[in-house]
């Protein structure tokens, strides 16, 4: 039989989780890698994560023995600056909680990037960043106490897996603020939204995009809402009852990554379990 590969002309992987656990790489991620560069299917690393540029995700990845390039690897940053300035004024002074790769994303389309509710900023964005405290928290929940701020999430994950296991994530620092000010975010632009999916597919004429991740309720919703197939992974978040309470239901199920290179019917066959 054919390995699942060669039933797709693009492949778009999660990374946290799927590829590697904190920096170091799940084994058989770089092999797999490998096999679906030596197949020419072009692949996509889709992350949820604001805390790289491109660049830099891309340089942790090589680290880790997994062969990519800036321009494969896509971040909700961009999208979630764009997202803010088709609805600020120009120069409009934003609250940043997250990363620099974030405030950057923001100063680049012309929105004043700032730190303060005392800048009397138009809104919050915030993003994952495992350095956030509590004084940008406060400064945030202040500003978000105005109704007229608009509250913009790059993502909700709740989690986010590192080497021992799953740890807060950018879903568990919004909730703390929505606890504090009663608000929850306006708009959340990286996955299960389906944007940075259909967006690849669009470029690269893809006509059977497959997602790979290890959450259900991002990469695989988002995937599903794309209208694509989806395999999960337990190698990140997902555990088989987490699975099995879900009405989130992938395409395929593997233990890992390697799942690629196998039979597909094997694998249709597990998700039908």
């Amino acid at each position: 039989m054919r390995p699942l590969i060669d039933h797709y002309d693009l492949i778009l992987l999660d990374v946290d989780g799927v590829l590697v656990l904190g920096q170091q790489p799940i084994p058989g991620a770089a092999e797999t890698v490998t096999a679906i560069r030596a197949k020419g299917v072009p692949l996509r690393f889709i992350t949820n994560s604001p805390r790289r540029r491109p660049g830099e995700t891309a340089e942790m990845l090589r680290k880790a023995g997994i062969g990519a390039t800036a321009d494969e690897v896509l971040t909700p940053t961009s999208i979630a600056a764009a997202a803010l300035a088709q609805r600020l004024p120009s120069s409009a002074a934003v609250l940043v909680v997250g990363p620099e790769a974030l405030r950057d994303e923001v100063a680049a389309v012309g929105l004043k990037p700032v730190s303060s509710a005392d800048d009397r900023p138009q809104a919050v964005v915030q993003g994952f960043d495992p350095t956030t405290s509590w004084p940008i928290l406060a400064e945030a929940a202040l500003t978000l106490q105005r109704p007229e701020t608009l509250w913009l999430a790059t993502n909700l994950d709740e989690t986010w897996p590192s080497e021992r296991g799953p740890v807060p994530g950018n879903g568990a620092f919004i909730a703390a603020l929505t606890a504090a000010t009663g608000r929850e975010p306006d708009l959340s632009v990286g996955k299960p939204e389906p944007t940075l999916f259909q967006q690849q597919a669009k470029a690269l004429d893809a006509r059977r995009p497959l997602v790979a991740g290890d959450r259900l309720d991002t990469d695989i919703e988002g995937g599903c809402r794309a209208g694509f197939d989806t395999l999960l992974v337990l190698t990140g978040v997902t555990t088989p009852d987490m699975l099995a309470d879900s009405d989130v239901r992938p395409t395929y199920i593997g233990e890992s990554i390697t799942h690629l290179l196998a039979d597909p019917a094997a694998s249709t066959d597990a998700a039908r379990r």
